[in-house]
């Protein structure tokens, strides 16, 4: 890589990092383009030379969030050899990303309904593809033992990450206090198990 093409990714590294900590900082309203730059000293022109847009910049950090995630979820569920130690290696590995990379996982969470990801949906779409394909050829072999009841991986996705996301993300809402990550990564476990196991 010659020392052009570094300077860029270390700019670009530059740019998502600090728009990290400003959106944590300053919450949605304080997500600013003006805000990004004059936190990184990076120019307005040099941020659209490499994300496009501002949106560019939003999606490609939401994309990089979430491949850390997906990574330790993968992760996880790879070094598990039954299908119920996997489904709970996935569980207790997205609450653990939620607590220990807060900033990631509520980047994560409140950008769901954002315009930057229906503009960017098909490059998210295929980086998450690519990171979940190594849980669908982990899961893949289960369906066939009959371990897992056989459904379209979507599904299996919704079934699993669906309560795991939903109390990640009213943890870091910080307006309920009704969820604890230790109790749900008690409870969540075994009971998303037993809506995948056989009957």
């Amino acid at each position: 890589m010659s020392p052009k093409q570094q300077r860029g990714e270390a700019t670009a590294d530059l740019l998502l990092t600090t728009a990290l900590r400003v959106y944590a900082e300053a919450g949605r309203q304080g997500f600013t383009v003006n805000a990004v730059t004059a936190a990184s000293g990076v120019s307005l022109g040099s941020l659209y030379h490499h994300f496009g847009s501002f949106d560019g910049l939003a999606a490609a950090l939401y994309t990089r969030c979430m491949e850390q995630l997906l990574d330790e979820i993968v992760g996880a569920v790879k070094r598990s050899r039954t299908a119920r130690t996997g489904v709970r290696a996935l569980v207790l590995a997205y609450l653990r990303f939620t607590e220990e990379h807060r900033d990631a996982a509520l980047f994560i969470h409140a950008s769901a309904y954002s315009g930057y990801l229906a503009a960017h949906a098909e490059e998210i779409r295929a980086a998450k593809a690519a990171k979940l394909s190594g849980l669908g050829e982990w899961l893949r072999p289960r369906m066939e033992a009959g371990e897992i009841i056989t459904m379209p991986p979507a599904l299996i996705e919704v079934l699993v990450m669906g309560p795991v996301a939903e109390a990640a993300r009213r943890w870091l809402a910080s307006t309920y206090d009704d969820i604890d990550l230790a109790e749900a990564a008690r409870i969540l476990p075994d009971s998303i198990w037993r809506s995948l196991r056989p009957t």
